[in-house]
């Protein structure tokens, strides 16, 4: 008989304001986290776990396991003239980390609805000889709102996306990680985090046409806080400046094509930044035959 595999699974819960789309797409991600640990069965031990502020307890549902509460926020480490109270990434994974002892760890924003397969398969990949992989998003209409709605969510096809939002690792890649005060809700939380899983995973692989998360609204890319932009943009390159000796762009997604094709490719990808792909290229020459990746 296979071993059972267990799995630890974070997102970060926020009391959103009323007009806000985190208060219709949370509790369908919150549902669709418990059916697919339901679909998963005895197969697969799952952990669903929350790190939260104090004052998002309520909306927590009680099949979730409330790690201790959130102390900071990116605005404790910057001057903003609205200051938001965004977590740290680090703060988030390190509560996953200390939180459980499951061998697999998995963080996904919390607009990211789960298919009732997602564990399931997620355990395939692991079983493949995966110590780290990330498995993009669909998008759906934005027309749905309620938990009734689900089987047509479930079985809407959607579209593709580009971005990273859903990220699996195991627990052994965690230590080494290099994030630096990067916070969440902000561009650069993708690249910091998918930069350390290039880096470090030994065997990692990028899931971009399976749907296995949707996300509710079309859109690819949504509107900046160009504070916490440029925030984050600091924080990200800090984070570079110490993974520096470990990077190597032949582990990138398309990181064994031709140069003319992976430089169009990941210079039009919103997450993989064209900068330090051609930081990167001089390293390329000099240390030989391709690495796996």
């Amino acid at each position: 008989m296979t071993d059972r595999i267990r799995i630890a699974h974070l997102v970060n819960p926020v009391k959103a304001p009323v007009y806000s789309e985190l208060t219709y797409a949370q509790p369908i991600t919150f549902e669709t986290m418990r059916v697919a640990r339901e679909t998963a069965g005895r197969e697969v031990a799952v952990e669903l776990l929350t790190a939260q502020f104090p004052e998002d307890h309520e909306i927590i549902p009680a099949y979730f396991r409330q790690t201790p509460d959130l102390e900071r926020s990116a605005a404790d480490f910057g001057l903003f003239t609205k200051p938001k109270k965004l977590p740290l990434l680090k703060d988030l994974l390190e509560r996953l980390y200390e939180a459980s002892d499951a061998p697999y760890l998995i963080y996904t924003n919390v607009d990211i609805a789960l298919q009732p397969h997602f564990y399931l398969e997620v355990v395939k990949r692991i079983r493949s000889g995966l110590d780290a992989f990330m498995i993009n998003r669909r998008r759906i209409p934005g027309h749905f709102r309620t938990l009734e709605e689900l089987p047509e969510m479930y079985a809407h096809p959607g579209a593709a996306h580009p971005g990273f939002d859903c990220f699996v690792f195991h627990r052994s890649l965690y230590p080494q990680f290099q994030l630096e005060k990067v916070c969440v809700g902000i561009p650069f939380i993708e690249m910091t985090l998918s930069q350390n899983l290039f880096c470090y995973a030994r065997n990692f692989q990028l899931f971009d046409r399976d749907f296995l998360t949707f996300h509710i609204g079309m859109e690819i890319f949504k509107q900046r806080d160009r504070e916490y932009f440029l925030y984050n943009k600091r924080e990200f390159w800090k984070a570079v400046g110490k993974m520096w000796p470990a990077l190597d762009s032949r582990k990138f997604p398309w990181g064994k094509r031709n140069l003319v094709y992976r430089m169009i490719t990941w210079g039009l990808h919103p997450a993989i930044p064209i900068r330090l792909a051609l930081m990167l290229e001089p390293r390329r020459w000099k240390s030989g035959p391709d690495v796996k990746s």
